[in-house]
């Protein structure tokens, strides 16, 4: 229990609760003294000890409720053992549910613990099981939906289901040895798989559960909240905002770049200018500078799982695109299509929704940024000049396909920068299928942006100097 209370104070940490070190250990000492029979006290004892601020205690709450609930709940599709479905159904007549019963029970000592709580129905064995495969992962890294079946993964392997599912196929093959009919062992097959499934559905609802007890607390502004969270009348509000900040941020460039007109001193020029009048006072000269607008190129992941994301950085980007030469446009999911023509010919609205709407690219693929990005660097390496801004907007997770990150390397080479603007905590990059940390590092930036107070911090970066 020692390292659950040690995994809930982070949990808490993780939601806004400032929790020392010291706290964690007078909560650990006070629990032992109360135990664990009364959860009312144990709720309490942690309250007391863990929970400082007033405004803390909803936070706690919800938490503590998620967190303690009892993971027993999450396999309530296991009420009964297969030996009972079987007995109930009626499928098998006496003498040959005997077989598979003495069958089972012979086995039963040698399989994995998972394979036995299966067999048995038993929930609490299963919790019990379940929960010592998410000590073993460390789930403070659990900040994303995204991340679910990844964890959901690990946590399955941790309970042992490989081993489970080779005890499950023992168990059928020595039920054939022993001369049970084809139909019976067929029967026996299907509730064996519709159990295992069973289970897999509950890995996924605990690293749900799991999920929903470390969800960052909500803010009540709309810049503040994550994308992924955002309604569709709040979508609004937030475009809203990204309109404001891109007319506020060109016009203070603009301001900017009037302001520094003039080039480096030109020495020569200032000698030759003040020698009429001895130098006093000298009036400097300087070179001319030719303002540099650049090419802009945006590769955006229009996705479902970045969706908002997507459509912020391009009504950004297209607020902003009078600071740049030319501006091209391009979606993928997993190819890549050009929309630079929707913003040209439309109204910004439609331009977006006609680009995220898949219209130019399928949305029903999975995301495959390997392949994107080798397509778009065969077709349009070409385009790409030192003048030429390549800006990425995805959360790189790539579906375990192959990363292709010479393809960034070529563009990198070409391109006078490359920045990457990812709409998923840095804590996840490299977790799972994220290829983040890999691409991270052939580019110029890389920035996180999951939300408009982000966009706001770091608008500077992206556009020209």
């Amino acid at each position: 229990m020692d390292a659950r209370i040690v995994e809930f104070a982070e949990v808490l940490r993780q939601n806004g609760v400032r929790v020392s070190t010291s706290e964690v250990q007078d909560a650990l000492r006070a629990t032992a003294e109360v135990g664990l029979t009364e959860r009312d006290l144990f709720r309490a004892v942690l309250r007391t000890t863990l929970v400082k601020r007033e405004m803390d205690v909803d936070t706690f709450n919800r938490a503590f409720n998620f967190f303690f609930s009892g993971a027993a709940a999450t396999f309530e599709a296991i009420d009964k053992s297969l030996a009972d479905q079987l007995a109930e159904e009626g499928y098998l007549d006496g003498d040959i549910l005997k077989m598979v019963t003495f069958q089972m029970n012979l086995l039963l000592p040698e399989m994995s613990p998972l394979a036995q709580a299966v067999l048995e129905g038993d929930r609490a064995r299963l919790a019990q099981i379940f929960r010592m495969a998410s000590l073993q992962l460390d789930m403070s890294r659990l900040e994303s939906p995204l991340q679910a079946g990844f964890f959901a993964r690990r946590m399955l392997a941790g309970a042992g289901m490989e081993r489970a599912r080779s005890d499950m196929k023992s168990l059928e093959d020595e039920l054939r040895a022993r001369g049970i009919a084809p139909e019976g062992v067929e029967i026996v097959s299907r509730h064996v798989a519709a159990a295992m499934r069973k289970i897999e559905d509950a890995a996924r609802q605990e690293v749900k559960r799991q999920a929903e007890a470390r969800i960052r607390r909500r803010t009540d502004t709309v810049t503040d909240k994550p994308l992924h969270l955002l309604s569709q009348a709040e979508v609004d509000q937030m475009e809203s905002a990204v309109r404001t900040l891109a007319e506020k941020l060109r016009s203070r460039l603009i301001r900017r770049q009037r302001s520094h007109r003039k080039g480096a001193l030109n020495v020569r020029r200032t000698l030759r200018r003040n020698m009429t009048w001895g130098g006093v006072p000298m009036v400097p000269q300087f070179k001319s500078r030719r303002p540099e607008r650049p090419d802009l190129v945006v590769l955006c992941d229009v996705s479902d799982s970045v969706r908002n994301a997507s459509r912020m950085m391009l009504l950004f980007m297209h607020t902003m695109q009078s600071l740049f030469v030319r501006v091209r446009s391009f979606v993928f999911v997993s190819d890549v299509g050009e929309v630079t023509q929707y913003f040209k010919d439309l109204d910004v609205d439609e331009a977006i929704d006609m680009a995220t709407a898949g219209k130019t690219v399928s949305l029903s693929a999975n995301s495959n940024y390997g392949r994107a990005l080798a397509d778009f660097t065969r077709d349009h390496l070409g385009s790409i000049t030192r003048r030429t801004t390549l800006m990425v907007i995805g959360d790189g997770r790539n579906n375990y396909n192959a990363n292709n990150v010479w393809a960034l390397k070529d563009l990198r080479r070409k391109a006078k920068r490359v920045l990457w603007i990812c709409p998923e905590e840095r804590g996840n990059w490299g977790v799972g299928d994220s290829e983040m940390l890999t691409y991270e590092k052939h580019c110029n930036t890389a920035v996180v942006v999951t939300s408009v107070s982000d966009l706001a911090r770091i608008a500077d970066q992206l556009v020209p100097s």
